[in-house]
């Protein structure tokens, strides 16, 4: 017989969102435990983009200054390459909030910093190697999962159950919950490049015909995402490792002598991009937040700071209804009610972005123009704050609620 163990909250997925989500419930005095499959959190080419808004968030639990501390690059504007012509896409440096910038770092840090502040408190347990394979049932309703371990499986009884184990999520499979396919119109393949001093500073996207590329300030190295049309992975191989540099060297010429450091395919990593987002949220006894509620596209990097707000604006609706023992589905409805219009709005965002910037660069042959909303923001430069809110804060930004 499976070990069991019982809670009030079991987080299945030890990501931004659970982890963000386990803290506060914690905080809050509310028996949680947090499922992570994995021994720590060292994977690469995982979101790295802490955005104003989630700083802001840490600042309010008195985390920011230590997570200050850790080794980060400040992304204070967004510039846009042409055909080697700069535009300045988004000036951070007007918001209203104390940071304004966003933060680069690898993920880990930001996870390590949020499981470590949660184990501060005896009511949160993290679980690690213990992946969720299945959900528990009782009188037609979810009441636990089922985690496999390295010493076996154990049952996991709780209140609620919350799926936060990303865009294949065991938890919104096995609950039921329909998705809406949304797409995208392409995938993103990942590498990295060493960085020298002379290279400068700005993390940019770099767009040529039939081409585009992501280079992002990562201290002595650029963490570079190739942009490929939906399924083009395949072809970019075909063509061979020597193309492939060749165009690298065509978008960053001011790396073009480092290019030989992507020395096979095995140093090159691929994310197939997916849009959707689930058509309810929850049922009796379950909820999905973050990644399993919705994917999101990798235009602007908000999949992270999304996130987080939902798990900000889970842990303000729920506690206390877990506390006073007395949560209803109707309090699960209220998470997505609040959460759902910001996520729709922003992928209808990145959507708009995917159809008229990405796809067409992607299709085109020859010398690409800059399009006019660049040249607009390039006239005034102010317009340039516009999608810098929009990207730094979101459409509606969490701030947790006081102790």
């Amino acid at each position: 017989m499976p070990a069991t163990i019982r809670t009030a909250v079991a987080i299945v997925g030890g990501g931004p969102a659970g982890l963000m989500l386990g803290l506060l419930l914690a905080r809050a005095g509310v028996e949680t435990i947090v499922l992570e499959k994995h021994a720590d959190f060292l994977r690469d080419f995982r979101g790295d983009t802490i955005h104003p808004s989630t700083l802001a968030a840490l600042d309010d639990i008195g985390l920011l200054d230590r997570f200050l501390a850790i080794p980060h690059e400040k992304v204070e504007t967004l510039t846009g390459f042409v055909e080697d012509e700069p535009f300045m896409i988004a000036d951070f440096r007007h918001l209203p909030t104390r940071c304004r910038f966003i933060a680069m770092t690898p993920q880990w840090n930001f996870l390590d910093l949020l499981a470590a502040e949660a184990e501060r408190h005896s009511c949160f347990r993290l679980l690690r190697q213990a992946e969720g394979v299945s959900l528990l049932r009782k009188k037609g309703r979810v009441s636990g999962v089922v985690a496999k371990t390295p010493d076996g499986a154990i049952e996991i009884e709780a209140e609620l159950v919350v799926g936060c184990d990303g865009r294949r999520s065991m938890v919104r499979e096995q609950a039921g919950l329909e998705r809406i396919e949304i797409g995208a119109p392409m995938d993103v393949m990942w590498f990295r490049m060493s960085r020298k001093e002379s290279d400068g500073d700005a993390t940019a996207g770099r767009f040529s015909a039939g081409a585009i590329m992501v280079a992002i300030n990562r201290g002595d190295y650029w963490q570079c995402a190739y942009v490929v049309p939906k399924g083009g992975a395949d072809e970019e191989r075909a063509k061979g490792i020597a193309a492939f540099r060749s165009t690298v060297a065509r978008l960053a010429p001011f790396a073009a002598d480092r290019t030989a450091e992507i020395a096979d395919w095995e140093q090159v990593s691929l994310l197939t991009v997916a849009v959707d987002r689930l058509t309810r949220w929850h049922a009796p006894g379950v909820l999905c937040i973050g990644d399993a509620a919705h994917a999101m596209s990798p235009v602007g990097g908000v999949g992270v700071n999304l996130a987080v707000q939902d798990a900000i604006a889970t842990a303000n609706l729920i506690a206390r209804p877990l506390r006073d023992g007395r949560l209803t589905e109707a309090d699960l409805a209220r998470v997505q009610a609040r959460r759902a219009w910001p996520t729709k709005l922003t992928q209808a965002l990145q959507v708009m972005v995917q159809n008229r910037v990405i796809a067409p660069t992607l299709r085109r042959q020859g010398k690409l123009s800059p399009p006019l909303a660049l040249k607009a923001l390039r006239t005034f430069p102010v317009l340039a704050r516009l999608p810098a809110r929009v990207v730094g804060m979101g459409f509606r930004p969490e701030r947790p609620a006081p102790l």
